[in-house]
């Protein structure tokens, strides 16, 4: 079976069109997914990537075009695993994947009881084929595991031991979304359809995620906003834009550049064939001028070779809208922008932290991490001046003007539209100046008269992103700034931020953006700030207890069943090594008692006086030394074979 995968395509998209009305979503798409392809899918929100999905699986019929799979394929995705018995513990829930393996279980422990029983003779040889197949099914698909390995998926996707056990209508809505993640990952699928799987986890649980799906030899496709993520998992990159598909080699990082140069290559081959057909036309123009008979062929030639190139002629498609803009400082702050010293925050008797101390100097770009729940947030309102603090002081330094950005967008008033929030903001702008700004942030035309609460959490988000440029702020507070946002808005507020000349102070998850632009990095605890200097990965490298706690990925069904048969064959070699020094053992000791036998036989006095019973009695004396020397020297090769291999136990 893996043969034919790896010359055959498990997934064949051809000719694929969709329509919903007049709205056309997609057309003429085609794209192959391989045996152990790791599919990053990319494009702007709304150009139709969850409807791809749908339609992958068959929940929605394309328009025209054909999907196929190959007759081995089979795949799974999140959505199909959907928690509906309520009363379920969210570990039982995840068993049901296995239910297979469950019933092949309660099935061989009733016919292990019937063959002991003996009570059904005459279906005996029946009975132990039945069990036999059941047994290598049973080993095949992991069935010694298949309980460790649901666990394993919970606490990697961030369950604790208590929360594992609780009904699932006790969970929260991103805990149950990590129970279908777990169904979806353990589920017998070989091409896996990951929407979004980062959403609701953890670094932890992400870098868990990550490990699983480099190991468990699924391919995949994936969507997801994390570049980080998809630069780890992926090796190769779709771009859904303008109804096509466009596949790149590599992960997330690759697939830039090469995006640039493809577009770049279009853009020349149309801009010189352009100048071609100009150039042409002009001989033409010439040509009929003139009006002989040569002329008159010459043009015709020419205009053969004119319509050819207009035909075949591609123009570049336009760059899908995205965020552009730039965050200026009206002036500079002092070399020193904030100190703090041994600041402490509780509420009520939780104590949050304490002795938090540093330092922030003009032009650093720094990230604030720590573990969820810790007090990053609460530390940037403490900052701010929102928290009391309990201890300690905090003193900002000369010319610092303060930007902020809220990750829940709580400071704006829904009631307003988006015109009027930054009207109301910005008094001194003119209408055509508040226009042109929010046009920035792609809200054009009747769009900047949407009511805020109307829009969504990526809309809003820019509203915020407006004002925090119009504060022209030199000291930026900003708190999961790339939360809502889709991946090129990412890539653009990141451009802002590394072009930006004030100070900044981030709270983020987004790693990518961490690696590519902290230049320090304080991890909050309970007892203060660590400082690590460097990006992302140096923090990696630097932070042991970092990588210490990170749960273990769950091994994958092909490299488990080789560690099961790997261990199957050293135990078994282990008991061979031990069977035969015990033969060896008990030969050595039947050796000497004859050997002592004939060395008492031969000093008999009647033996002693016969030279032909002397002679004949050293001979089998030195024929049984030989046995007994020979039985020594392999007893002492099978203990070393024995105590290199498995050691003394």
């Amino acid at each position: 079976m893996e043969g034919e995968h790896s010359t055959m395509a498990m997934l064949t998209v051809s000719q694929l069109r969709m329509e919903f009305g007049e709205q056309k979503l997609f057309d003429n798409m085609n794209f192959e997914v391989q045996n152990g392809d790791r599919i990053g899918l990319i494009g702007v929100n709304g150009c139709g990537k969850s409807t791809l999905f749908k339609m992958l699986t068959g929940e929605y019929d394309p328009t025209d075009g054909d999907i196929i799979l190959h007759k081995d394929t089979r795949i799974g995705y999140m959505e199909q695993h959907v928690c509906r018995n309520l009363s379920l513990s969210a570990y039982d829930e995840v068993l049901s994947v296995f239910q297979d393996l469950i019933e092949a279980e309660q099935e061989m422990e009733q016919l292990n009881a019937a063959i002991a029983a003996g009570t059904d003779a005459d279906n005996l040889d029946e009975l132990v084929e039945r069990q036999a197949f059941l047994h290598e099914m049973f080993t095949r698909r992991d069935g010694l595991t298949y309980r460790a390995k649901a666990r394993s998926a919970l606490l990697g996707l961030g369950f604790d031991d208590e929360h594992i056990h609780l009904p699932i209508r006790s969970l929260s809505g991103g805990q149950r979304a990590k129970l279908q993640l777990a169904k979806l990952l353990l589920c017998d699928a070989n091409l896996l359809l990951l929407d979004e799987p980062t959403n609701h986890l953890d670094t932890h649980a992400v870098e868990w995620l990550e490990d699983y799906l480099m190991n468990c030899g699924c391919s995949f496709i994936v969507i997801s906003h994390d570049r980080y993520f998809l630069d780890k998992v992926t090796n190769r990159t779709f771009e859904l834009e303008n109804k096509r598909m466009t596949p790149y080699k590599g992960n997330y990082s690759a697939y830039l550049p090469q995006r640039a140069e493809r577009r770049l290559t279009i853009q020349r081959v149309y801009d010189n064939t352009v100048k071609e057909i100009t150039r042409l036309e002009g001989i033409v123009e010439q040509q009929r001028r003139w009006n002989r008979e040569k002329n008159i062929r010459t043009a015709e030639s020419k205009q053969k070779i004119i319509d050819r190139l207009t035909e075949n002629l591609e123009r570049p498609e336009a760059e899908p809208d995205s965020m552009t803009f730039r965050l200026h400082i009206q002036n500079q702050s002092g070399e020193d922008v904030l100190e703090v010293s041994d600041v402490g925050l509780s509420f009520g008797n939780t104590v949050l932290f304490r002795h938090v101390s540093m330092e922030i100097h003009r032009g650093e770009k720094i990230f604030l991490l720590g573990p969820n729940g810790c007090g990053k947030t609460s530390l940037i309102k403490t900052l701010l001046g929102q928290y009391q603090a309990d201890s300690g002081r905090i003193r900002y330094g000369v010319g610092v003007k303060k930007g902020y950005y809220d990750q829940i967008q709580s400071g704006m008033d829904s009631s307003k539209t988006v015109f009027e929030e930054i009207a109301d903001r910005f008094p001194s702008m003119t209408n055509t100046e508040i226009r042109s700004t929010l046009a920035r942030l792609l809200f054009k035309n009747d769009d900047v008269f949407k009511p805020l609460s109307t829009l969504s959490g990526g809309e809003r988000a820019k509203v915020l992103l407006t004002e925090l440029m119009l504060s022209q702020a030199n000291f930026l507070l900003l708190d999961e700034p790339t939360n809502h946002l889709d991946i090129h808005s990412c890539e653009a507020l990141q451009q802002a931020l590394a072009d930006y000349e004030g100070t900044l102070l981030i709270v983020s998850h987004d790693r990518y953006l961490i690696n590519h632009l902290a230049d320090k990095i304080f991890y909050l605890t309970a007892d203060g700030i660590q400082v690590y200097e460097g990006n992302y990965e140096d923090f990696l490298q630097k932070f042991q207890p970092f990588a210490a706690t990170k749960p273990s990925p769950i091994v994958s069904s092909a490299n488990k069943q080789i560690d099961y048969k790997n261990k199957k064959e050293r135990d078994t070699l282990r008991r061979k090594h031990k069977a035969k020094i015990a033969k060896l053992e008990q030969a050595i000791a039947e050796t000497e008692d004859a050997l002592t036998a004939l060395h008492a036989s031969l000093s008999e006095p009647e033996n002693a006086c016969s030279y032909e019973k002397t002679l004949s009695l050293t001979e089998e004396i030195d024929k049984t030394q030989h046995q007994l020397d020979a039985l020594y020297e392999e007893w002492e090769t099978t203990s070393l074979l024995l105590e290199d291999s498995f050691g003394t136990s």
